[in-house]
C-alpha cells in the first residue's frame, strides 16, 4: 500500500479522524498497513508492547487469563476502534492477550517511533494523550462490566 493510502486510512479512522493534518503527517511514518488471518493471536500478556492497532475491518478478542477458570474473553474490538495501549506506558508490556476472531485488517503504530514524536512534539503527545485517556476509560468501564458478569454467571 502507497503512503498516500495509509495517510487516507488514519484520517479516516474515527480514533483520528478529526486530528490536524499535520499531526497526521508527523505520525505517517509510524503507521504500516498489517492483516491477521482469523485466529491468529496478534500479542500475549507479558510480551513487549511495541505497536498499537486502529482496526479497519474484522474482529479481535482480547482476553485475560482467568487461571483456574481459563481465558476470559473482556472485549470484543471492531472496525473503526483502538486495540492497544500498553506500548504507552513503561513498561510498555501487553496486559492481555488478543486474537484475529475473524480476518484483520488494521494499521499498526509503532509505539517506539510514535512515543519520540510526542516528546518532538508535546502537542502532538497530548492530544494523543487526550484520545487515548478516553479509549482507557471506556475500556475500563467495559472491562468491569464484563467481569461482572462473569461473576453473576458464576454465583447462579
Amino acid at each position: 500500500m502507497h503512503t498516500e493510502d495509509i495517510s487516507t486510512l488514519l484520517k479516516n479512522h474515527s480514533f483520528l479522524e478529526d486530528l490536524k493534518p499535520e499531526y497526521i503527517d508527523l505520525i505517517l511514518s509510524c503507521a504500516s498497513n498489517v492483516y491477521f488471518k482469523d485466529g491468529t493471536k496478534i500479542f500475549s500478556e507479558g510480551e513487549e508492547a511495541k505497536k498499537f492497532y486502529l482496526v479497519r475491518t474484522g474482529k479481535v478478542a482480547v482476553e485475560i487469563n482467568g487461571r483456574e477458570k481459563g481465558s476470559i474473553r473482556i472485549l470484543t474490538l471492531g472496525p473503526g476502534q483502538v486495540l492497544g495501549w500498553s506500548w504507552l506506558v513503561s513498561p510498555y508490556l501487553w496486559h492481555f492477550d488478543a486474537y484475529a476472531i475473524d480476518d484483520v485488517r488494521a494499521v499498526a503504530l509503532d509505539g517506539e517511533c510514535l512515543r519520540n514524536k510526542c516528546e518532538q512534539n508535546h502537542d502532538l503527545g497530548y492530544e494523543l494523550l487526550k484520545r487515548f485517556s478516553e479509549l482507557l476509560e471506556a475500556r475500563l468501564k467495559a472491562t468491569r462490566m464484563q467481569l461482572i458478569d462473569v461473576y453473576k454467571k458464576e454465583l447462579n
